[in-house]
């Protein structure tokens, strides 16, 4: 068990559900917060809800550890941003290299945000899902964004904040068997069932990876990540765990 208490970012999507196991494997306390960003997959706002409740119900062990969850109204990103994120636009590159799916400046704001949070409620430990390894470009997903942010909050703040990444180095297959290591089928079956990634926020088809549309890129490489890690050897150990 570690130091402290953590504040996990918490979308209700895959790779936060699986940071929040992580988190509550690691730490004795832990809080989850959300941000309500006019996103266009709202239905991520309700599914977060849905999830908490599932790892409650089935994890006796860390429903004890598990703490106040926080929503936080960041319309403005919304308002700001000109996104298929944020707006009814088809997912497309654009000249700058990136997916329009790309909010500027949105994961610097939530670690920000989280910090303002975990400074009042003394929880000094900030989790968040972002990943180098299968990911879409984003800029502020990198490890040297996410180590330069630590930096910068820390001061800012007058207080040491750590920053974790759990799923940083890990590719989708391998975040797949850090959920079966950290809480067996149950979990895996709860981020199936009940966790959101599609960015079209597709909730009516079911597919053996999860709900969603199967075509967006969130879908594809949630999908591909699912499928080899079931065709793998799970018993491998994953780093991170």
């Amino acid at each position: 068990m570690r130091p402290g208490h953590a504040l996990v970012l918490f979308s209700g999507g895959q790779d936060s559900t699986t940071c929040l196991a992580w988190a509550l494997t690691h730490f004795a306390h832990v809080e989850t917060i959300g941000f309500d960003y006019g996103q266009r997959h709202d239905v991520e706002m309700r599914v977060r809800l849905q999830v908490l409740q599932s790892l409650r119900a089935q994890f006796p062990h860390w429903a004890e550890r598990l703490g106040e969850d926080h929503v936080v109204d960041l319309a403005v990103l919304g308002q700001i941003s000109d996104t298929a994120l944020t707006r009814d636009t088809a997912i497309a590159m654009t000249a700058a290299g990136l997916p329009n799916t790309f909010v500027p400046g949105r994961n610097l704001l939530f670690f920000q945000l989280a910090a303002a949070v975990g400074y009042r409620r003394g929880l000094h430990t900030l989790v968040g899902g972002m990943c180098e390894t299968d990911f879409s470009g984003y800029p502020d997903c990198r490890d040297d964004t996410i180590k330069a942010l630590q930096v910068a909050v820390s001061l800012g703040m007058g207080q040491r904040f750590t920053f974790e990444t759990p799923l940083m180095w890990l590719d989708k297959a391998q975040t797949w068997a850090l959920a079966q290591q950290l809480g067996g089928d149950a979990l895996v079956a709860t981020i199936v069932a009940q966790s959101h990634t599609c960015y079209e926020g597709v909730r009516d088809v079911l597919h053996a990876w999860g709900y969603g549309c199967g075509t967006c890129p969130a879908c594809e490489l949630r999908r591909v990540g699912y499928e080899r890690w079931r065709a793998a050897d799970t018993g491998k150990p994953i780093a991170g765990a």
